[in-house]
């Protein structure tokens, strides 16, 4: 847990310099083991160990755009990009997916060729074999190191290189026992390995691709993320219920708006100060989201037969009130409520216009009988303001 929540506290920056040094570390890693794996796979006469070295550097260019990427979104929000450039990691590993794909697919065709004509091979030397076996060690080992760092920093982009690792390793297993077949005789088994090889490279690629793709496209967040966010917000003292939850990602973190319903008759700054306890509490209670949108609204605005904005605006509505209250003095303050598809109109005097009680419900009932024809104004209340003391 001390791992996970050092994580929820690092800047920007922070995350940036432990990406960059975890990445520097597998640079130079790929970049030892595809200078081996070309250069003895060739000497050696191995299809599987050259497809692999190729493979190794795919890595190589995975590494430097996760320190390029890495850099680009430790920046923070500017005009241009109020959200912060948290997405150039998405594009990275659209990039990079891409790239695995093209890869991947020509691995696969090269091998495809070459089997057509397997007795014009050169026989497979045991060097390649030890350069392989020492492949699988080294990858395996990286891989074991990136997944602890990129878990760490929740970082979308260190988990596809390290899980681009990992199957480098795997694919590594493979060109072993290919070049393994092939040093018993079995030739066919080398360039066997390097088609397998290909196609887990070309699906890997096209699985990267497809996630940065529905993350360009603003897919929400999964249906237990999206349902724990939702009972967050219900949670939150003053929230009657809710509607239009909407979720996105962007790179490690999420973007959340929502609309929260409250008592119709509470002041705007109370519900404002709902709508900012309900925000606080979803990122403190769900650390991966960056920040949360809250719509405050007095009842469901889904149902279009409520919803207010067919109704008339202030202004009008105040000159309706005029000839409604002829003959009383001019109002203190009017506060107009907006619900149910109607308007309702608190209209508050001095203290001192009404003699009591009596003759505020006197004025109360003329009142009524001339608003019973006005489509909009479904009731209008008279108060007397609180005498100062």
């Amino acid at each position: 847990m001390g791992q996970a929540q050092q994580h929820f506290t690092a800047s920007p920056a922070e995350r940036s310099a432990a990406a960059q040094k975890a990445t520097w570390v597998s640079v130079a890693v790929n970049l030892v083991m595809t200078i081996a794996q070309l250069v003895v796979g060739w000497l050696a006469h191995s299809q599987s160990l050259v497809a692999h070295g190729l493979h190794s550097f795919s890595d190589l260019l995975s590494d430097f755009l996760v320190i390029y990427a890495s850099r680009q979104s430790a920046h923070p929000a500017d005009q241009a990009h109020p959200y912060g450039h948290a997405r150039m990691e998405t594009a990275a590993t659209l990039l990079l997916g891409t790239s695995l794909t093209l890869i991947g697919g020509g691995i696969l065709w090269e091998s495809g060729m070459r089997l057509q004509h397997i007795d014009a091979l050169p026989k497979v030397e045991w060097s390649a074999f030890w350069v392989a076996v020492a492949t699988v060690v080294a990858k395996e080992g990286l891989y074991r190191y990136l997944i602890r760092v990129a878990a760490r920093l929740r970082s979308q982009l260190m988990t596809a290189n390290a899980l681009h690792t990992r199957a480098d390793a795997a694919s590594a297993l493979v060109v072993v026992v290919g070049i393994g077949g092939a040093l018993m005789g079995w030739s066919f088994l080398d360039l066997l390995a390097a088609a397998l090889m290909g196609f887990m490279i070309l699906h890997m690629g096209a699985g990267l691709a497809w996630g940065a793709i529905k993350e360009l496209i603003d897919t929400g967040l999964d249906d237990a993320q999206v349902e724990a966010i939702r009972k967050t917000l219900l949670a939150t003292p003053g929230v009657r219920d809710l509607h239009e939850l909407r979720t996105r990602r962007m790179a490690h973190q999420a973007l959340v708006d929502t609309h929260v319903q409250v008592d119709s008759r509470i002041s705007v700054s109370e519900g404002h100060r709902i709508a900012e306890s309900a925000r606080a509490r979803v990122l403190r209670e769900h650390p991966e989201v960056l920040d949360v949108l809250v719509h405050i609204d007095p009842e469901d605005d889904m149902d279009p037969d409520t919803y207010a904005t067919r109704l008339p605006a202030r202004d009008r509505l105040l000159s309706d009130l005029q000839p409604l209250l002829a003959g009383l003095p001019e109002p203190q303050k009017i506060v107009l409520h907006y619900l149910q598809g109607q308007v309702e109109a608190e209209v508050f005097f001095c203290h001192s216009v009404f003699q009591n009680g009596e003759a505020l419900q006197a004025a109360q009932d003329d009142l009524a009988g001339r608003l019973a024809q006005h489509p909009s104004i479904s009731r209008v209340s008279l108060n007397c303001l609180v005498a100062p003391k």
